[in-house]
């Protein structure tokens, strides 16, 4: 079973006041959300997935918001390097804003959101479908408003969601939508089934994380790099740090950073780069060189190899993982990571300030 996690309070507080008890159950219950999805969630994704290849999409519009978004950046990935699907990221403000009206015959428009309700989400999938698209919710709430004006809709399982950063819903989204992408391409989705197991070791190794969470307590700047599939998950670690510890975490693609913000990188800039074991990691080293060349704190999420060359790190588990897998593990870490330091900053993660559960935009 995972450690449970450490949580620095008053032992005579009540057990429902305790800092971050909820995130850290729901941390927790990821191996047997990935389960769940793999063995009752996979064959209604693979009908669903089955019915649109049938159709042949001639591209993918995908829209979302938040850590919503960060799943579809990782199925953008995976549509276009496992299907070579031209795939596009939609700004919803020019259907709900600007009124615009595209033609989407023929198109596949996937949204994804944890909880199918904001507004932005509903109506621009909704003129999506009246513009002749193809049109998929990715949800954990099949009674959405989203669900309902969707021609297909998959749910993701994860169960209710109570903290406000999402962790479980996270995982549960790269997995659906890992198994959709399989579905349309004709593949089993065999490479998933270790994910579980996997994920309840890296939980179980929460002591590693929080021995790494003490260098970044007075942090004041953040720096999180990834090439390929580890991008997205570089992005949704930096979104889990601001929200829930408050300090300012940049995210850039390896290739971005190398064009203009290496220069705000230092001998104490924190610097956590994310390997994912394969071409994208392949193709982060350039930017490691260049990071250890300005004596920047490095971090590394990734391979063994990876991780005895930088300042510290945590090692993932890759031998035998692909590739595009392998970001529904290297996000587990760091998640971990998000829920330490703001511990040890003296704050709830829980509950950060100034958030809703469910952002309504329009």
């Amino acid at each position: 079973m995972p450690a449970t996690p450490h949580y620095p309070h008053d032992p005579h507080a009540p057990h429902n006041e305790v800092p971050g008890r909820i995130m850290a159950r729901e941390m927790r219950e990821q191996p047997a959300v990935l389960r769940r999805i793999l063995d009752k969630g996979a064959p209604a994704i693979r009908r669903v997935a089955e019915d649109i290849a049938a159709r042949a999409p001639r591209f993918v519009l995908l829209a979302a918001r938040g850590t919503s978004d960060n799943a579809a950046l990782y199925a953008k990935y995976l549509l276009e390097v496992r299907l070579g699907l031209p795939c596009g990221l939609t700004s919803m403000s020019t259907v709900t804003a600007y009124g615009a009206r595209p033609d989407l015959t023929d198109v596949l428009v996937v949204t994804v959101s944890q909880s199918g309700g904001s507004p932005d989400l509903v109506a621009s999938t909704r003129a999506a479908r009246e513009a002749g698209a193809i049109t998929l919710a990715v949800t954990n709430n099949p009674d959405s408003a989203l669900a309902g004006v969707a021609e297909y809709h998959i749910d993701i399982l994860a169960g209710p969601e109570k903290a406000l950063p999402a962790t479980k819903t996270y995982t549960a989204s790269l997995l659906a939508l890992y198994l959709f992408v399989e579905g349309l391409r004709g593949g089993d989705g065999a490479p998933a089934q270790m994910l579980p197991g996997l994920a309840g070791d890296l939980l179980a190794r929460h002591d590693e994380v929080r021995t790494l969470a003490a260098r970044y307590r007075f942090a004041e700047r953040m720096v999180i790099t990834a090439r390929g599939f580890g991008y997205p998950t570089a992005k949704e670690a930096a979104l889990k740090l601001m929200e829930t510890s408050y300090i300012p975490a940049l995210s850039y693609s390896g290739a971005d950073l190398l064009h203009g913000p290496l220069a705000m990188v230092d001998n104490v800039s924190p610097v956590i780069a994310v390997v994912t074991d394969g071409k994208g990691g392949e193709a982060l080293q350039p930017v490691l060189d260049r990071l250890r060349g300005r004596g920047a704190d490095l971090v590394v999420i990734g391979p063994a190899g990876e991780v005895g060359r930088a300042s510290a790190g945590f090692v993932l588990p890759t031998e035998n993982v692909a590739e595009e897998v392998q970001p529904v593990l290297e996000i587990i870490p760091l998640q971990l990571l998000a829920y330490e330091v703001t511990i040890a900053r003296g704050q709830d993660p829980d509950a950060p300030r100034a958030l809703a559960k469910v952002t309504e935009t329009r």
